[in-house]
């Protein structure tokens, strides 16, 4: 049986790690793919930022455009396409700048405020001009998908002449929207043409970095890298985490409750069978003084005294009420749903008790015993009195057994605090070091006296099993050849 409660237990061990382990392993990929997509999420922020951004430089560029009366900076790409093998497609943005007042080409007013349609027009007649660009800067733009993003690239290099892009004027932006982050701008060796995302690299410390192209065909390029906090991220995993959290609880209560059903229930029955045993163990003592008695009561020379006769009574109608103590105790731990063993707490005076122990001790004829009591008259303990009778008589029953010819038993005592400390000591035989850790086990005996007394090793385990069921301990103090020392501890 214990072994099986052994191997359910470490079954249940298992079982609560593995199941704690897939939920750890269930909750990490949940709060990765949560980190995802709020980097994601905050990348999509700090790139419509840029974008923000940006148009606002384009707007700044389109203004001072207007309010320029002689210069006009006109964006144009041409495309060539080569044949061979392969068709080979290469694209050429240029951007002219024209000494020309776009006041002048309208026939306006230096002082009046050109709309844009009016600057369209303003270029358009330019170009009808078809006059000399005072300046001009080449561009490849081969690496554009299409016409449509050359255009753009061409526009955004004309807006990067005119107004260039600042860490701080993009900070400004970020700010407004709530993003504080790292910005670094670089020129590229080679065009970079779209947004590249670099995700957390660490999940206790994430972070998300954004390299976005600001003027494509010059190389130039902002990264923007945020770090938040992972306590950013927990919020929307609050639901799931607690909805996790109370069924994981749930599951391992009721795996450990029923586990320990399991234990109280084996344990309950493991401490019936060795009470049952252990007083089935002290039964004799009763039946022995009562085979005694009424072998004095056959007697009848004996029964003539009446001082004789009326101890004999005295210790048959004892040894009855003991028997009559035994058999409750045992219909109490075997029939009621009990998980201790039954105590009928009473205060008795101790040094009382030890001598009734005392004068029912049985002495053989070949030993000389002195038993000395030096309780105090006034120690008053609170136990359960048959138990304790019980137990201080093992202890001198097995002084006298464990004894040379002369034996001599001091019992003392003493009240500290909540703790009333018993001591019964005797000059027997000892017990070596190696038996001492054993001595209480049910059905031990010292490799010393197992040949050489009767009995079946329940005494001593009998005593441990009364005084722990009084939350008290027992402890001993022994040599070879030295005598022993057992050592009871009772609260009170």
């Amino acid at each position: 049986m214990e072994k099986r409660i052994k191997t359910l237990y470490i079954i249940t061990i298992i079982a609560i790690l593995s199941f704690l382990g897939m939920q750890l392993y269930w909750l990490y990929t949940r709060y990765d793919l949560s980190l995802y997509e709020y980097e994601v999420d905050m990348s999509q922020r700090i790139t419509n930022a840029v974008n923000e951004y940006n148009e606002i430089r384009k707007l700044k560029k389109q203004k001072d455009r207007a309010d320029d009366k002689d210069n006009i900076s006109i964006p144009s790409f041409t495309l060539q396409q080569s044949y061979g093998d392969t068709v080979k497609t290469v694209r050429t943005a240029r951007i002219y700048t024209y000494s020309y007042s776009a006041h002048q080409v309208l026939g306006l007013d230096p002082d009046v405020k050109l709309t844009d349609e009016q600057m369209n027009e303003a270029v358009g007649k330019i170009r009808d001009l078809q006059g000399m660009p005072s300046d001009s800067i080449v561009y490849d733009a081969s690496g554009a998908r299409d016409e449509n993003e050359a255009w753009a690239a061409a526009q955004n290099a004309q807006t990067e002449q005119k107004h260039r892009f600042t860490a701080e004027g993009v900070d400004s932006v970020l700010k407004k929207e709530g993003i504080h982050a790292e910005i670094v701008m670089a020129k590229a060796d080679s065009m970079v043409w779209n947004p590249k995302i670099f995700f957390h690299r660490s999940i206790i410390k994430p972070e998300v970095s954004v390299i976005i192209p600001y003027s494509q065909l010059e190389g130039r390029t902002v990264t923007v890298t945020c770090r938040f906090s992972v306590f950013d991220v927990l919020p929307s995993l609050s639901p799931t985490f607690l909805i996790v959290l109370l069924i994981s609880c749930l599951l391992i209560v009721c795996l450990v409750l029923q586990f320990s059903t399991v234990l109280k229930l084996s344990r309950i029955d493991k401490m019936r069978n060795s009470f049952v045993t252990t007083m089935i163990h002290e039964l004799k003592r009763p039946i022995s003084t009562l085979k005694m008695c009424v072998s004095g009561m056959e007697n009848e020379k004996m029964m003539e005294d009446k001082e004789t006769k009326r101890e004999l009574m005295m210790e048959t109608r004892n040894a009855l009420d003991n028997l009559s103590a035994y058999f409750s105790k045992l219909r109490d731990i075997t029939f009621n749903n009990v998980d201790q063993i039954p105590l009928n707490i009473q205060s008795i005076n101790l040094r009382g008790l030890f001598d009734m122990v005392a004068e029912a001790v049985t002495i053989p004829a070949d030993k000389t015993v002195r038993i000395k009591n030096e309780i105090g008259d006034d120690v008053e303990v609170s136990v359960d009195r048959s138990h304790l009778y019980n137990i201080l008589t093992n202890l001198v029953e097995n002084a006298v057994k464990y004894s040379g010819v002369e034996v001599e038993i001091t019992a003392s005592a003493k009240v500290g605090g909540a703790v009333v400390e018993i001591r019964v000591k005797d000059n027997g035989n000892g017990i070596s070091q190696g038996d001492i850790s054993r001595i209480f086990q049910r059905f031990y005996r010292g490799k010393a006296s197992a040949g050489e007394q009767p009995g079946m090793g329940l005494g001593l385990a009998y005593v441990k099993l009364l005084v722990e069921a009084h939350g008290g301990e027992i402890a001993v103090e022994s040599a070879e050849g030295k005598g022993s020392c057992f050592i009871i501890k009772l609260p009170q």
